[in-house]
């Protein structure tokens, strides 16, 4: 960094790329059994490859469910439903390998006597929000999501007639003073159709998604395009390359701005703190900034397997002299947020089968009504502390 100017990247990926899918599968499962069974404990876990769809996952629940048929369901609404892509939901091979909740994390979750829920494991968890946007997030990745979403619109519209289900973005950022200046390169990678020509290519995705979509006082005469820069991306989804539940946890939160504690999201029900507890850290950082109180927040909460509250709280923000009013707002968090496992659970509304959607496009920076924890409806009461 040299006089605070830095350029800074941050990638998003469709809902077509092979690590989405199979996020989206087991969100998918997720949200079958949660919309029957609000008791559920869910982990699942989706490899997908060519022609082929492996669950292992520990669930348990009193609901039956058609494994098979959500499956092929998803992989469909996605846009695989043609043998000629390698990968078909509606010939594809499934096989299930799924078992039980352990006893042993059970007994300190599911605390009945006590009226309680213990977390579901110990870990990290973070949460980030800035004020560089409406959304609240980090522009990088927020323009990357955009730019994404439109691909696949285009696609499911027919708009861009050569594109297919995978694809990727990648957006870098000058920044100055912590504040974006302008945009310097927009990677987008397309899986396409093998008839199409290269420039019909470049130009559709230039003028029918990046001109639409980024802003156009972040771009100048600086700014970069680079499209398929192979030249050719026609083998593409889990034909092309093995997709895992939880490999793109960056893309899923801030582009690598802030901080991430590991732990990936989809496949978990909401006792499982490393899904809820990011969403009500991200809930805490958002609430912070909209108060006005401070102008970039991150949060930090720790957990121990069986305990209900964080065993710490951590608040840090780039603000100039902002350490009084961390410390304020440190000395009420606890009166402003509920951060056991079921008062996540309970203020933000999470025993919903929601989880789907937020399995691409990122779970973060959206206006979805679903996405409880966007809402900044304890900002006045942080703004009078």
């Amino acid at each position: 960094m040299i006089n605070n100017e830095f350029i800074f990247s941050s990638e998003s990926v469709t809902e077509g790329h092979p690590d989405k899918v199979a996020d989206q599968i087991s969100d998918s499962i997720l949200d079958e059994i949660i919309l029957n069974d609000n008791n559920c404990r869910v982990a699942c876990e989706t490899l997908v490859t060519t022609d082929k769809v492996i669950i292992s996952a520990e669930i348990s629940t009193n609901f039956t469910i058609d494994y098979e048929k959500i499956i092929r369901n998803t992989i469909i609404e996605i846009g695989y439903n043609d043998p000629s892509l390698g990968f078909d939901g509606n010939t594809c091979n499934i096989e299930l390998y799924i078992d039980k909740q352990s006893n042993d994390i059970s007994i300190g979750v599911d605390q009945i006597d006590n009226d309680i829920i213990g977390a579901g494991d110990q870990g990290i968890m973070f949460g980030y929000a800035t004020n560089e946007n409406k959304n609240l997030m980090p522009y990088p990745i927020l323009l990357s999501h955009k730019l994404t979403k439109s691909l696949s619109d285009n696609r499911k519209n027919n708009n861009l007639k050569f594109l297919r289900p995978d694809g990727k973005s990648q957006v870098s950022i000058k920044y100055k003073n912590n504040v974006a200046q302008y945009v310097d390169t927009i990677l987008i990678s397309t899986q396409h159709s093998e008839d199409v020509k290269e420039h019909d290519l470049k130009e559709g995705i230039i003028e029918e998604i990046i001109k639409k979509e980024v802003p156009s006082n972040l771009i100048n005469e600086k700014t970069k395009f680079i499209i398929n820069p192979t030249g050719r991306f026609v083998i593409g989804g889990p034909h092309g390359d093995t997709g895992l539940t939880g490999r793109k946890i960056i893309v899923d939160t801030y582009g690598g701005w802030a901080k991430h504690g590991g732990g990936a999201f989809s496949g978990k029900d909401p006792s499982k703190v490393d899904r809820s507890a990011c969403y009500m850290a991200r809930y805490m950082a958002k609430n912070i900034v909209a108060s006005g109180l401070l102008n970039e927040c991150e949060i930090q909460l720790a957990y121990a397997i069986g305990k209900p509250e964080p065993v710490s709280y951590y608040i840090n923000s780039s603000d100039i002299d902002c350490s009084k009013k961390i410390d304020k707002i440190l000395g009420s968090i606890n009166q402003i947020f509920d951060c056991t496992p079921k008062g996540i659970i309970k203020n933000l509304d999470l025993l919903k089968p929601i989880y789907k959607k937020t399995a691409s496009y990122g779970h973060f920076g959206r206006n979805d009504s679903e996405f409880s924890w966007e809402k900044i409806d304890k900002s006045e009461i942080i703004k009078n502390l």
